[in-house]
């Protein structure tokens, strides 16, 4: 079975679709709270205008689902790789899929600063996985290209930034040396390694046909 949106025209077609759309636009002064590298941030002249990554959001839609795409360059937030800000949906799961390069997604849950279970799923181009509902999770591009993923999510998602900017970020890092716990938490179990799906999931099919 073949992979969504992970040949050559579909990729053209994305891009030419995200150069006639705005994007929103994550910059870094938006990260202080969640960021490894306190030190280097300091040494950012211009904090607002560093961009982090680009959101597309509401490209397509179908019925009371959104489809977004968001684009993460390969630039470096001084000793860190380069992520998405973080946070969760208390009320619907998301789909996602990397259309270009390479890709962590990161993932906990627990109460307050004490983490019961953290896991990431290491996903390359034409990969599928799945966010369920109540974690914590961001987005890494652990490469030096740039990385493209598109999501599928209910326009009634509900997103809580809180406990990414209350705790420094997540409860690992991953760093220019690896993966690095976070120590404003009390409790860090030791992070478990996923598999994207290898085939898209029966009760999905209604994100591919809505595509093709």
């Amino acid at each position: 079975m073949s992979k969504p949106l992970g040949h050559s025209n579909k990729i053209m077609k994305i891009n030419l679709l995200l150069n006639k759309r705005k994007p929103e636009a994550r910059f870094l002064d938006e990260m202080r709270l969640v960021l490894y590298d306190q030190k280097w941030y300091k040494s950012v002249k211009h904090p607002e205008c560093f961009g982090v990554y680009d959101v597309y959001r509401r490209l397509r839609k179908e019925k009371d689902l959104r489809y977004d795409i968001t684009v993460i360059p390969a630039k470096m937030l001084g000793r860190e790789f380069p992520k998405t800000k973080g946070h969760s949906h208390s009320n619907v799961q998301e789909l996602i899929w990397v259309l270009e390069g390479r890709a962590f997604y990161f993932a906990q849950k627990g109460q307050g600063n004490s983490i019961k279970d953290c896991y990431v799923i290491e996903a390359k181009k034409g990969d599928i996985l799945t966010i369920p509902v109540g974690y914590d999770h961001l987005t890494i591009n652990p490469s030096k290209k740039k990385l493209i993923m598109a999501n599928w999510i209910s326009e009634k998602a509900k997103y809580d930034y809180s406990l990414f900017d209350r705790f420094q970020g997540a409860c690992y890092y991953y760093t220019n040396k690896g993966w690095v716990k976070n120590k404003n938490y009390k409790k860090v179990p030791k992070l478990k390694l996923k598999k994207p799906f290898k085939l898209m999931p029966k009760k999905f099919k209604l994100f591919i046909q809505s595509i093709n």
